[in-house]
């Protein structure tokens, strides 16, 4: 984080820790400057009074003793001013100093300006002493009024006496040579808030932990009586390694008391003179950031405060004014009230339901209804924390939870998506909800009636896929028939043509099946047509009646697990028996001629294309006999891993995302 430049006028706080400039205050029309001086505020713990202090000499002749300072009270003075009386001009610590001699502060040497108020400056100086920088500041020369002495040395104290990690320590308080008031405190180096906001350097997260910090900084002034009645972005300092400071508190008072003990009547602004720095004798606040109450004259408490974090709060999560800065536009708007929520006001910040809420009721326009500091830090801490507001989720989980039903209800597929995104979101905004959990879950584990158009193109990309492999276990089923090549020209053959045409529906086959292993979508029914015709050939080598059955059983179990065959069992039903009967049928009406005939109660079969009189034969009805008994079941059980594999994935998916829902862990 880079320092704010010090010499910036608009930001004459950022590397002090305190100037005196409030932007766009307002002037008090005729009335005196309020003083705000007469209640007492503890002697500062923490405060020295060291060797080298610019205060009055207690030995010195010249300074007043306790006892005037007694008289000084009574006379009407101020009792922030009873210790710390402006010496003679001419004397500092009770020594003579020439006139025209500039004023000096010893044990200190004074650097650069850091940045000028209405009546106050803060310089860079070097503690000679214990060899540290800091900040000191001053009243400027041309402040001679009690009054706004008093009111200078109130501010310091009040920092000395709230003790927090977010306020600004006071090292020091005194006078220099010329007998102003002045006193030291930490120096800092960072960045206001209102710098970080318009240049969007820091992330939504590290600003609202630095609003909680400064919310728990103002409830400790609360708890002591006092309310600062300037807070604002350009008040509040990020430092450089996650510091946080609350600075300015020129304007703070005691809310319990005011001018001559009666309660703080308020102030009346001079909307005319709107702009610039703080000057001498103006109205508590920066229109702005200013509550109702400040604005209509009211008395003022810990409420306005919140009433000015919430302003903050909300340009944090927008990256936007509240209300319009400077000139009468500001005050009308505080005064007009109206829907102040942050959410409504910048859609696109996407802001968190329970900081909206947060938002809004510490800019409630009746300060009774605001929240205190204390609740404002806890409720930016909690969503910090990931603590978010049950209740506002459980509103908009039933709302998507109507949504989801009427989607459902709708009967529509193409809505089914949206219903299933709508009840997922109602899950995920309430966890505990049995009724979104019920809806999830019976959406994820009862098919729709009719599939959306995506899912069933996506099911059918899932077939395709399974034909593919399948296509290419039954191509090498299929080359297992040409192990019986040499056997046939061994047992001697007769019909030369139709061992041919068998082989060469084998390759026929085989090719078809590898066809569809590289391009899926290839009709199954192809397939089925040349493994038909196959068996029809086969049954030429040997008989309708002997092997041929066996295979076009084991060639319908096979076909009618296809997806594509799944829903035409009647096609793959005449197929089977188109291979046989069809065959039979040819032989008796005389086309073919018989490989097969009763005689004397005989069934007697006689191959037209093969020689079955040798040794051979009984190898090659052997052997196909075994193949098919081994290459079928093997084929089968192929499948029916595969299928009982994606069974068990399924189920192990269920029964997992059961133990994602209420109902199931009820």
């Amino acid at each position: 984080m880079k320092p704010t430049d010090p010499s910036d006028p608009a930001e004459p706080k950022t590397a002090a820790g305190g100037g005196e400039g409030s932007t766009g205050a307002a002037t008090v029309r005729g009335r005196a400057p309020a003083t705000d001086e007469l209640f007492t505020i503890p002697e500062p713990v923490g405060v020295p009074r060291s060797p080298h202090s610019l205060e009055p000499n207690p030995v010195d002749a010249t300074a007043p003793k306790q006892s005037e300072a007694s008289d000084a009270t009574k006379s009407g003075k101020s009792p922030a001013l009873a210790n710390t009386e402006r010496p003679p001009n001419n004397t500092v610590r009770g020594i003579p100093v020439e006139d025209g001699e500039p004023p000096s502060l010893p044990s200190y040497r004074v650097g650069e300006l850091l940045g000028r108020g209405g009546m106050g400056e803060v310089v860079l100086a070097d503690d000679l002493e214990i060899g540290r920088k800091v900040a000191i500041k001053r009243l400027r020369g041309d402040v001679t009024s009690e009054a706004l002495v008093a009111r200078f040395l109130r501010e310091a104290k009040i920092q000395a006496v709230l003790d927090h990690p977010a306020i600004v320590p006071v090292h020091e308080v005194g006078r220099d040579s010329a007998g102003r008031p002045f006193f030291t405190m930490k120096r800092l180096q960072g960045t206001t808030l209102s710098e970080v906001i318009k240049t969007k350097s820091e992330t939504r997260a590290r600003m609202l932990r630095a609003l909680a910090d400064v919310c728990l900084a103002i409830e400790l002034a609360h708890s002591r009586g006092f309310i600062h009645r300037d807070l604002k972005p350009s008040n509040i300092m990020l430092g450089e390694y996650g510091e946080v400071y609350v600075i300015d508190w020129g304007l703070a008072r005691h809310y319990a008391t005011g001018v001559d003990g009666e309660p703080d009547p308020g102030f009346v602004p001079d909307t005319g003179s709107l702009g610039g720095e703080t000057q001498v004798g103006v109205v508590m606040g920066t229109p702005g950031y200013m509550s109702p109450e400040q604005v209509r004259g009211e008395t003022v408490g810990p409420p306005t405060d919140v009433y000015a974090l919430g302003v903050v709060l909300y340009e944090i999560l927008t990256r936007r004014n509240l209300h319009p800065r400077g000139g009468d536009a500001a005050l009308v708007s505080t005064l007009a009230g109206g829907n102040l929520s942050p959410a409504a006001a910048a859609p696109d910040r996407a802001v968190p339901p329970e900081l909206d809420r947060l938002c809004v009721a510490a800019l409630a326009f009746d300060a009774e209804r605001r929240p205190t500091a204390r609740a404002l830090a806890d409720g930016v801490q909690k969503y910090l924390d990931g603590d978010r507001d049950l209740e506002r989720r459980r509103v908009l989980a039933t709302e998507l939870l109507v949504t989801a039903r009427a989607d459902l209800e709708s009967d529509d597929p193409a809505r089914r998506g949206s219903a299933i995104k709508a009840a997922s979101r109602a899950l995920a905004l309430d966890p505990e909800s049995e009724e979104a959990g019920a809806l999830v879950a019976k959406m994820m584990l009862e098919p729709p009636k009719v599939m959306p158009p995506e899912l069933a193109q996506r099911l059918d990309d899932i077939d395709v896929s399974q034909g593919s492999t399948q296509g290419k276990r039954a191509s090498m089923s299929l080359a297992a028939y040409f192990l019986f090549l040499p056997i046939a020209i061994w047992m001697g053959v007769r019909d030369w043509g139709a061992v041919v045409m068998v082989f060469a529906l084998v390759l026929t086959a085989i090719g078809t099946s590898l066809g569809r292993a590289k391009w899926p979508r290839l009709p199954m029914v192809i397939a089925l047509v040349v493994n038909t015709a196959l068996l029809m050939a086969l049954g030429r080598l040997t008989s309708p009646l002997v092997i041929v059955p066996t295979l076009a059983v084991g060639a319908g179990i096979l076909f009618g697990m296809f997806p594509q065959l799944l829903h035409r069992p009647v096609v793959v039903l005449g197929a089977c028996l188109s291979s046989t009967l069809v065959p039979m049928a040819l032989e008796l009406a005389g086309v073919w001629s018989n490989t097969w005939q009763i005689t004397d109660g005989q069934l007697v079969i006689d191959p037209g294309a093969l020689d079955f009189s040798g040794a051979g034969a009984k190898v090659f009805l052997i052997g196909i006999t075994a193949a098919t008994a081994i290459v079928f079941p093997l084929f089968v059980r192929s499948l029916a891993i595969a299928q009982r594999a994606a069974r068990r994935q399924l189920e192990i998916q269920a029964w997992h995302f059961q133990h994602l829902i209420p109902e199931a862990r009820a």
